[in-house]
């Protein structure tokens, strides 16, 4: 049994010696569609039901350097998250939410830079200076190759891009996560659970190496990184891995960097429930798969939590869905008394044995990355998507051959199907995005708009950082597409083989 108590090294059994006894983990919902207006209206909605931070999730085309004007965005404006081309769109998305207030987290990576600089000066205009702050922005590039296909440049410049936000927000922006390294998009992928920590962590060190190479110091950049898994539906293998999660990056960053600095050993983390794992047919068993799933990350010790709405399988989730997800994390929270006890199941035969499993096949599999040469090169040889997918593919071929029940799915199954009510895009208003953009392109001073994106790409071209060139852009009207284009002169694009 664990002679390990919460809030020491190697954090195993929680981060904090309290846990929630004297803070809760942060409520968020993630959200986005059709508008900045329509998804600003969300956010309210959301903050007035008592959510303790936002989650903003853009549409493909702002994820993959598109205004919505472009050619290639037709057809996808505003469908899965929220346009942002513009300033404009951004003051519009956080109209009358205080940013010095809110806690924001953005799922973004490709264009990432770009999104934290439209955030700031957002801020700005509010009277928000960069020190005050709080959030977090994904800017986890490698899981795209592998897991998610949201990427535009290279690897190696990407890796460029990543770590100038983290330079630039240790100077500027000091309560700023500069990362969330995601598992989770790895776990939806079709990972196993041992898979989702393993290739999580070989992308965090790539990530503290690449760093390092530009002389930042892991005991400072090290505490501002942060974590993102996936809580799917084994609850005991789930909590294990949480648990796991704590004492494989506090091990890796005091063994293999030498960090010394308590903070930077922590593996803090946001968790969202499975979204793989909801189904279309039977929609009310989902509101039970998520309550299950949010209870392991509570038990895990998570610091913040997103739980997936009922209709999610089918649609962007309607108001009263997002209620209820969120109300599950309340009554959690509030009704369940588990947040009375740091690591509830500390000290349970099989948690532990599960934990102690999950720490040794992770290490494995990273040692047989590093052998390859790390995490990069993993991923350009396609060693880590064929892993991936061989586990997907089991992991279907027990739900086809009924190895393993879906409730409702492959057992259990209604005869009859009731439509639920589903959100609808208004496509009117997703034209008035298309427009507003035309318009801010012929209003502006464009003169301004040119220089300053020549600025941006002699700085590309050199090793300077990035992200004052961006803000400057940005504060000169200058688009989300505008500034993905000029690194795409200078990068180029990313073309897997």
């Amino acid at each position: 049994m664990s002679h390990e108590i919460p809030g020491q090294f190697p954090f195993t059994r929680g981060i904090y010696p309290a846990m929630y006894q004297k803070r809760l983990w942060t409520m968020r919902q993630y959200a986005g569609f059709t508008t900045a207006e329509e998804s600003n209206k969300r956010y309210k909605y959301l903050l007035e039901n008592g959510v303790s931070g936002l989650s903003v999730a853009f549409d493909l085309p702002t994820q993959i350097g598109y205004d919505s004007d472009h050619a290639m965005a037709l057809g996808e404006v505003g469908k899965v998250g929220v346009p942002i081309s513009s300033l404009n769109n951004m003051e519009t998305l956080f109209n009358q939410i205080p940013l010095g207030q809110v806690s924001t987290s953005m799922t973004i990576n490709a264009t990432a830079p770009i999104l934290l600089a439209l955030y700031i000066v957002a801020a700005e205009k509010q009277g928000v200076s960069s020190e005050k702050l709080r959030g977090t922005i994904q800017n986890d590039i490698l899981k795209e190759y592998v897991a998610r296909g949201t990427y535009i440049y290279p690897p190696k410049p990407s890796m460029r891009l990543v770590t100038d936000v983290f330079e630039f927000c240790e100077n500027h922006i000091p309560k700023w996560n500069t990362i969330s390294i995601s598992g989770y998009h790895i776990r939806e992928a079709g990972s196993s659970v041992e898979q989702e920590l393993a290739f999580t962590f070989a992308n965090g060190i790539a990530y503290v190496e690449s760093a390092i190479k530009k002389g930042l110091d892991p005991n400072k950049f090290g505490a501002r990184l942060s974590f993102f898994f996936n809580s799917h539906n084994g609850f005991l293998e789930e909590i294990s891995k949480f648990r796991a999660a704590r004492k494989l990056w506090a091990t890796i960053m005091k063994n293999r960097f030498g960090v010394t600095n308590e903070k930077a050993l922590m593996c803090r983390f946001h968790i969202q429930t499975g979204g793989s794992t909801l189904a279309a047919k039977q929609i009310d068993n989902n509101v039970v798969r998520t309550t299950i799933q949010a209870l392991s990350a509570v038990l895990g010790g998570t610091q913040s939590l997103h739980t997936n709405s009922r209709d999610e399988a089918l649609s962007l989730p309607t108001d009263d869905a997002v209620k209820l997800a969120l109300r599950t994390q309340q009554i959690i929270a509030h009704e369940s008394g588990i947040t009375k006890y740091p690591d509830p199941f500390g000290g349970s035969y099989v948690i532990e044995e599960m934990t102690d499993n999950l720490v040794n096949g992770a290490t494995k599999i990273i040692e047989k990355i590093d052998q390859m040469g790390g995490a990069i090169s993993a991923i350009e040889s396609g060693w880590i998507q064929d892993e991936i997918s061989r586990s997907a593919y089991e992991y279907q071929k027990n739900i086809d051959s009924k190895k393993q029940i879906i409730v409702g799915v492959n057992k259990f199954e209604d005869s009859e199907q009731v439509d639920p009510e589903l959100l609808e895009i208004n496509s009117k208003k997703t034209k008035d995005q298309i427009e507003s953009v035309n318009i801010l392109k012929t209003s502006r001073n464009n003169d301004q708009v040119v220089l300053q994106l020549d600025r941006l790409k002699a700085a590309a071209a050199s090793t300077d950082n990035v992200m004052p060139f961006i803000i400057d852009c940005v504060k000169n009207d200058c688009t989300l597409g505008e500034i993905s284009d000029i690194f795409r002169t200078v990068f180029g694009e990313h073309h897997p083989s």
